[in-house]
């Protein structure tokens, strides 16, 4: 039997899309059809209530508390021993809001703070002798040095838990560059057993130079496709990348037997790593979104309360539900919603519609609900805010400043900003509905907006789409190529597609490009916005024909998105295209 181990910092908990991937594949029928063994392996982060695995998870082992009865627990003190660590081995079960599906792979949890650091100073040579990996540079990052760390002990963990007895195969499957050391650590161990897969979810340099320049992805997207033609990579362009630690571990990812790359940017991305990528094996392997079948009825359900909790919080009742469910960081570029709606509220008034637009976002941990039931008291959060603790971070001001300015602006469409993450009366206070839950803003929402700067691949802004809404996403994000893909074609009403990266056919040279400022991209931001609003009054229903065609033909393109799709057809083939045996699915 085959092992598969996930070496991510989201074994436990779901921090954000790689928590999204597991549990969408871990939960597919196709993955589970196989006969194979899954572990996650991570570092032990501190927990809030819910013990070592979480609320759903079974402590089987744990140094650190004490439980060794386990059969395991010999070869596991071996480990803990040797290197000095503390290990917690066990369960935690993932299930499938959409489907129901239970799966409750092995977890492994290292605590390496106080380890033998001969043991590390000793892997941190190799990673130099072998891969050219300088640790020197990167002695000053914590992060660095946690992944580092949490290498040796983990290939000795599946060593020990018996990943390779009998001449099995281990394939780690790296996610980002938390899993690289210890994908790089099972190509060095003497078994040959090890077999190493780079997950791309991103290309972290990449990120921070979208991010980081006031250009985003109109002045990178274009440089890069000018530099590869002409034979360019990222270095000869924006100059040394190797002070970063992140980028010197993905860099190795050419030492993996393969790499995973979640779309079709990541792909061209790693190829701009520099000439080492030209002939490394890279397969887009595509996320999943979800796929479930409702009746527009039950639509409605989700759309009555959330136009209920609009009219408690605004006095009137929207005609429409627009809804961004994110995490609040520069590359989802929240500012370009409101450059579209800014467009299109002038039609709206025109046309006498109105439109609440959601945005469930935060940038800190979840907030107490005696908190919020303060802060709805007091300033009648969260249609207002104020820049204290509990309520807006620096960077939720920041954002809440423009949300400020559009409100005084607009009359028929109005933007209600939440930062606290959840959806339900519990956690969001006494003026939502009491029956309102998470998937509320998921079935109900007329408009999911994802215009994102830098996206992967972007599972969020594709959960709505089968349950009839409107998809608003960036053409370069990942799952606007899988979605072009899906429709072959087709003319669609569900999915609109937004090219900021488009000069209008406009020649620039790769200095003028990089000499883009805010005030350029702020007009090419407006000029492409005025065309995604016309396309979006063109796209909403205007009655229930209309609305259940939506949710019909949303159904229809999600079901070829699907985990099920993703594990059967992208991540399968690619882990046996590096084993030596081929293989077996479980007999039902």
């Amino acid at each position: 039997m085959r092992t598969i181990a996930h070496v991510t910092h989201e074994a436990v908990q779901k921090v954000g899309g790689i928590g999204a991937v597991l549990q969408g594949l871990l939960t597919s029928r196709a993955y589970q059809a196989v006969d194979q063994r899954t572990i996650l392996i991570g570092p032990l982060f501190p927990v809030d209530g819910g013990g070592r695995l979480g609320p759903h998870g079974e402590v089987l082992y744990s140094s650190l508390d004490g439980i060794t009865q386990h059969p395991m627990s010999e070869a596991l003190d071996r480990v803990r021993r040797e290197f000095h660590v503390g290990i917690v081995y066990g369960h935690r079960t993932y299930i499938d809001p959409h489907t129901g599906a239970k799966v409750s792979p092995e977890v492994v949890l290292i605590d390496t703070s106080r380890m033998d650091l001969g043991r590390v100073n000793a892997f941190k040579g190799e990673l130099w002798t072998h891969y050219g990996i300088d640790s020197k540079r990167y002695e000053e990052s914590w992060e660095y040095d946690l992944y580092v760390k949490l290498a040796p002990p983990a290939i000795a963990v599946l060593k020990a838990l018996g990943a390779v007895d009998h001449g099995g195969e281990c394939v780690i499957l790296a996610h980002e560059f938390m899993g690289m050391p210890t994908a790089l650590a099972g190509k060095l161990d003497r078994s040959g057993h090890f077999r190493a897969i780079f997950y791309a979810h991103e290309v972290a340099s990449m990120r921070r130079i979208v991010e980081g320049h006031p250009g985003h992805d109109v002045t990178f997207y274009n440089v890069l496709s000018s530099a590869i033609q002409n034979g360019r990579y990222v270095e000869d362009v924006f100059g040394d990348q190797h002070g970063y630690y992140r980028h010197a571990l993905v860099e190795a990812a050419r030492f993996c037997d393969r790499i995973f790359a979640v779309g079709d940017y990541v792909v061209k991305e790693l190829r701009f790593m520099g000439p080492a990528f030209a002939d490394v094996a890279i397969d887009t392997v595509y996320n999943g979104v979800p796929a479930e079948k409702i009746t527009l009825d039950q639509r409605r359900i989700s759309q009555k309360r959330l136009k209920d909790y609009a009219e408690i919080l605004l006095g009137d009742r929207p005609d429409y539900i627009f809804t961004h469910v994110t995490r609040l960081v520069v590359s989802k570029a929240l500012w370009r919603d409101l450059r579209v709606l800014e467009q299109l509220e002038p039609a709206f008034r025109k046309a006498g519609k109105s439109a609440v637009l959601f945005v469930l976002s935060t940038e800190i941990p979840s907030r107490r609900p005696e908190d919020i039931r303060k802060m709805e008291r007091w300033w009648k959060w969260p249609v207002a805010h104020r820049e204290v603790d509990p309520d807006l971070s620096h960077g939720e001001a920041l954002f809440y400043q423009g949300v400020q300015e559009f409100n005084a602006r607009s009359r028929n469409i109005k933007i209600v900003y939440v930062n606290q993450f959840g959806w339900e009366r519990a956690v969001c206070g006494d003026r939502m509905p009491a029956d309102m839950t998470f998937m509320d803003i998921r079935r109900g929402s007329d408009l999911e907006f994802g215009q994102s700067i830098y996206e992967p691949f972007g599972i969020a802004p594709l959960e709505p789409l089968t349950f009839g809404a409107v998809c608003v996403v960036s053409e370069v994000s990942g799952c606007a190529g899988f979605a072009q893909k899906a429709i072959g074609g087709e003319q669609v009403r569900n999915l609109i597609l937004t090219d900021y990266c488009d000069l209008g056919g406009q020649e620039m040279s790769e200095q003028e490009l990089l000499a883009i400022g805010q005030e350029w991209r702020d007009e090419q931001e407006r000029r492409v916005a005025a065309q995604v609003a016309q396309r979006i009054l063109a796209a909403l229903p205007t009655d229930d024909a209309s609305a259940k065609a939506l949710l019909t033909k949303g159904y229809e393109i999600a079901r070829r998105l699907s985990w099920e799709v993703v594990a059967g057809e992208f991540v399968l083939p690619g882990i046996d295209s590096v084993c030596h045996r081929p293989r077996v699915v479980r007999v039902a």
